[in-house]
């Protein structure tokens, strides 16, 4: 019983002490030309439910809520952005070459018309996040013209 009284011990004071180092904040005051909003200028309808229900994890400008402040809960966002971003990075958009661009539109397309994104885990607190069937039929249309100009538009690589 007593080594169980140590671990939880420690346990709690590495909590504490994880108070003091949070991660790194996604955040940026402004929006770099390469963004995906301004380099396509998308109806602002799309640009809503976009910065809405994506933008979070895959920008470089998350909005946080009041539990990011709390470790190690900030530690699992940083990573789960990082691992967002990695996938699609809306505010490197125009540093993808077209193939990789369409590419990435029919992701997107098919994420949020199967409806895995934006994933559960962020619309149980983001409730606003949830797409509609209209709001992810809004989207794949979208994303399918703006697809046929990248599919149309030789680009070196």
């Amino acid at each position: 019983m007593r080594i169980i009284r140590k671990i939880i011990f420690l346990l709690f004071v590495v909590l504490i002490i994880m108070q003091f180092f949070p991660p790194a904040e996604n955040k940026s005051d402004t929006t770099p030309p390469t963004d995906l909003i301004l380099a396509t200028s998308p109806p602002k309808e799309v640009e809503a439910i976009i910065t809405n229900a994506c933008y979070d994890c895959h920008s470089n400008n998350t909005r946080y809520p009041w539990y990011a402040n709390i470790e190690p809960v900030s530690y699992w966002m940083a990573a789960h952005i990082e691992e967002g971003r990695e996938h699609l990075d809306f505010s490197q958009w125009e540093l993808y070459a077209n193939k990789k661009k369409a590419h990435k539109l029919d992701e997107m397309i098919e994420a949020v018309t199967e409806g895995w994104m934006p994933l559960k885990s962020y619309t149980w607190i983001h409730n606003d996040a949830k797409l509609t069937d209209e709001q992810a039929k809004t989207i794949a249309e979208w994303a399918k013209m703006l697809k046929l100009t990248y599919e149309t538009t030789d680009q070196p690589q």
